[in-house]
């Protein structure tokens, strides 16, 4: 293998496991968030969805859920068509640190994905997590 086959990002987030946990496994939450609305049946095996007012929309499979430490679910590759079989699998770690919540996302599974294909959802991805999270800490802070 050439490139690397994950995504890892960790941040500090100055509030506790708790309300971090419920920003990421609730559709209110990841609604207010990551997109503009969100489903989601928070239980291994269940569906979610995330939509954009741009019409984009993103369907995910929940796959792991130990509250209030680990969420995990698979989504489809960035780029990819969307009849694609091919997912990555994202798990968010929730660990208390003092009065705040050290949050670590790992993204796996690009390794699957010819060169082509690699480049594209990876950096595009790798892009989007660093967004994102900052958007999660925003969240978080005016909430």
């Amino acid at each position: 293998m050439g490139f690397p086959d994950r995504i890892e990002r960790t941040v500090e987030i100055a509030h506790p496991p708790a309300k971090v946990w419920g920003a990421l496994t609730t559709a209110e939450g990841l609604g207010a968030w990551f997109g503009d609305e969100a489903t989601l049946d928070l239980r291994p095996g269940g569906p979610g969805r995330m939509t954009w007012t741009s019409g984009e929309r993103q369907d995910f499979r929940v796959e792991r859920v130990e509250e209030p430490k680990v969420f995990g679910f698979t989504w489809q590759v960035f780029g990819l068509p969307g009849d694609d079989p091919r997912r990555t699998y994202v798990e968010f770690t929730l660990v208390a640190n003092g009065t705040g919540t050290r949050l670590t996302v790992v993204e796996s599974g690009f390794a699957q994905l010819p060169d082509g294909a690699y480049r594209r959802a990876y950096e595009g991805n790798v892009k989007g997590w660093a967004l994102e999270l900052g958007e999660l800490i925003e969240f978080l802070d005016a909430a």
